[in-house]
């Protein structure tokens, strides 16, 4: 070979590196731009968005992190999106639905553009990278290391041509209606497929290049973060420890690695399990999230993957991945445990652990029977199983090109192009017809449903919400009774049964209490003074705490009848002052019921005044607090805890 030819390949080589960058920035900001646009016009903050919102207006008055002043529960799931709300409100001093909306548009579409730089940074270099540029672990010269996930080092592929990065799995991600309308919604969608986002990138750098030390903390810190994003992102958080932890590096360094992972998390944990009594948030004991309801899982599955035929693009971009992969050198299994450690950091580890992930996360969901609105919670794991194929290469064929390079790029290039037809079609799909109408599967379009009955095609303000039905009867009704009470909704839409306190009335009124199912428009539009609490138990623990009803609405399948109410809140408890279909006799049931010595220790856990003594209980008993249940019938609750029953009033 000539000088001069070696010196044309080299240009040629470098121009294609040139044009291979440009294709992919264009996609990224095409793709980002999308994503940002979709979730534009589909903006919107739903019902329960609008609850952390009322747990940020408590820490901005220095009520603390609670739902109702003076009473400790965590009615968030995600620990990290209500702080960073409670921040960004404080910083700007603006609105806070609109706070909430600028971040999601903004971690919503920047998680769309790391995940693109996440697989380009694995794409692109795993056709350069050889056994002897393996970035060095732990003090290990890349000589002394052994060969990566048992994969022989092959000669260096010669370049075919440009190899183009287009968007392809982030498409199909953009293009299902729900992940844009989760892309705002008030809620921590937007924060979790960020996380995860840059997770998957911090992976692949570790696993294809010679990180420092620095680096791989970050990693180890910003893995340990996920269960404060959500709960269950720790499968995620897990696997990539595991990962970091058992890679080859010294015991100092595996040390560093769990400090730096745990510090936040394990600090938060002690912390809640002390203040709130509970070892996770109260809606995961509202919920009964260890439960199982498979069949309703499953239906909740095929309500996403069968109205926009989700299943087609994801086999297709399988087929196109596997296509359009560059052939590795001759594999085989480790033989000693340095090489399975070895194995751990590798481009084909980190392929594996996001998919196992991802499909863990989708089983998870499944098992607990999904969720009543449409797609929400499997979104994380339809993001995390499209990170891998979240760029698709297809190398453009030069003229000194084999057949199989043009066969590689004429399957790339027909995945693609389906990809993008589909997307076209399902981002114009309406999945749910009926998504506004609560059907016998409990699952529901809520952009829809309320964008319907509220009348507002955007429902962000929370004032929007008193266009929906019964909330502006509400505030009537709260205007007319200075004294205070217990607001129950009644059966018609205009006005609410008020339950007096007893007399004497103290200077000011008792007080009001709101007892309605929809938490976040309720309490966004009373003062922080208006207790609100729910049915469901998101923000009442006596009703978290009583047994799920097995047939009830998936989310909705807690509901403690409103006598408790009334007797927790020792309000008048006889006719003509309780509403008509109320029992006089099952308000007193549920007086003695609530004397039992486990209920009195439970509400003492996070209503008593947080005292050194009361946290280390709470410490102690927050394992007692979270499985304990109790029989919503006071009568039988009675039975349960041995109570003497009280006296019928009419004497039998």
């Amino acid at each position: 070979m000539s000088l001069s030819t070696s010196r044309e390949e080299l240009t040629d080589a470098r121009s294609g590196s040139g044009l291979s960058r440009a294709i992919f920035g264009i996609g990224v900001a095409v793709s980002s731009l999308l994503f940002l646009v979709g979730a534009w016009e589909r903006r919107w903050i739903a019902d329960d968005g609008l609850i952390v919102l009322r747990t940020v207006r408590n820490l901005l008055a220095g009520n603390g992190p609670v739902f109702n002043a003076g009473e400790r529960v965590e009615t968030n799931t995600s620990t990290i999106w209500t702080y960073l709300v409670y921040a960004g409100s404080w910083l700007s001093e603006i609105r806070l639905e609109y706070v909430v909306l600028t971040i999601a548009l903004v971690l919503s579409t920047a998680a769309i553009a790391v995940a693109m730089f996440g697989t380009y940074a694995l794409r692109a270099r795993e056709r350069e990278v050889t056994a002897a540029e393996r970035p060095r672990v732990a003090g290990v010269e890349p000589a002394e290391r052994p060969r990566v996930a048992g994969v022989e080092p092959a000669e260096r592929p010669r370049v075919a041509g440009v190899a183009a990065f287009l968007p392809a799995g982030v498409l199909v991600y953009i293009a299902v209606p729900p992940a844009r309308d989760f892309a705002t919604s008030g809620l921590e969608t937007c924060l979790v497929i960020f996380w995860i986002a840059v997770l998957w990138l911090l992976m692949v750098r570790w696993a294809t290049r010679d990180v420092g030390k620095p680096a791989i903390l970050f990693l180890s810190f910003w893995a340990g973060l996920g269960p404060l994003v959500r709960p269950e992102l720790v499968i995620l958080s897990g696997l990539a420890l595991v990962m970091v932890f058992l890679a080859p590096q010294t015991w100092v360094s595996r040390v560093l690695v769990f400090a730096f992972a745990g510090v936040v998390p394990v600090g938060y944990q002690i912390w809640r399990m002390g203040y709130y009594g509970l070892p996770y948030p109260n809606t995961a004991v509202s919920k009964d999230a260890g439960g199982a309801k498979w069949a309703q899982g499953f239906d909740y599955l095929w309500n996403l993957l069968g109205p926009y035929m989700l299943w087609l693009p994801l086999v297709l971009l399988l087929v196109g991945a596997v296509a359009t992969a560059t052939r590795p050198g001759r594999i085989r299994a480790p033989r000693t445990v340095r090489e399975a450690q070895n194995a751990l950091r590798s481009p084909t580890a980190v392929v594996v652990f996001v998919l196992l992930g991802g499909l863990l996360s989708a089983v998870y969901a499944v098992r607990v029977g999904g969720d009543f609105m449409h797609g929400r919670t499997l979104l994380p794991a339809l993001f995390t199983l499209l990170l891998p194929i979240s760029v698709i290469r297809l190398t453009i064929p030069s003229r000194r090109s084999d057949t199989r390079a043009v066969v590689v790029f004429g399957v790339g290039a027909f995945v693609w192009i389906v990809t993008v037809v589909w997307a076209f079609f399902a981002a114009n799909t309406t999945g749910m017809p009926e998504g506004s109408i609560v059907g016998r599967s409990g699952i529901v379009d809520e952009r829809a449903f309320y964008a319907l009955n509220t009348g507002h095609a955007h429902p962000i303000l929370a004032t929007d919400y008193l266009d929906y039905p019964r909330m502006r009867p509400m505030v009537e009704a709260i205007e007319n009774t200075p004294d205070g009470g217990l607001l129950l909704p009644s059966a018609q839409f205009t006005y609410w049964d008020v339950v007096p306190p007893p007399l004497p009335i103290p200077p000011g009124g008792a007080g009001h209490t709101v007892y309605f199912l929809n938490l976040g428009m309720t309490s966004m539009n009373v003062g922080l003074d208006v207790r609100v609490i729910d049915q469901m138990g998101l923000a009442y623990p006596l009703a978290s705490h009583t047994e799920r009803l097995e047939n009830g609405r998936i989310g909705h399948d807690k509901n403690l009848y409103p006598d408790w109410v009334v007797a927790d809140l020792g309000l008048v408890g006889e006719h003509p002052f309780l509403p008509w279909y109320m029992d006089e006799d099952w308000v007193t049931e549920a007086r003695v019921a609530l004397s039992c010595p486990d209920t009195q220790e439970l509400v003492a856990s996070y209503r008593a005044p947080l005292t050194t003594d009361l946290f280390i209980r709470n410490f102690k008993r927050s394992l007692f607090y979270s499985g304990y249940r109790f029989d919503r019938v006071p009568k039988y609750e009675i039975q349960r805890c041995g109570l003497e029953e009280p006296i019928p009033k009419d004497g039998n």
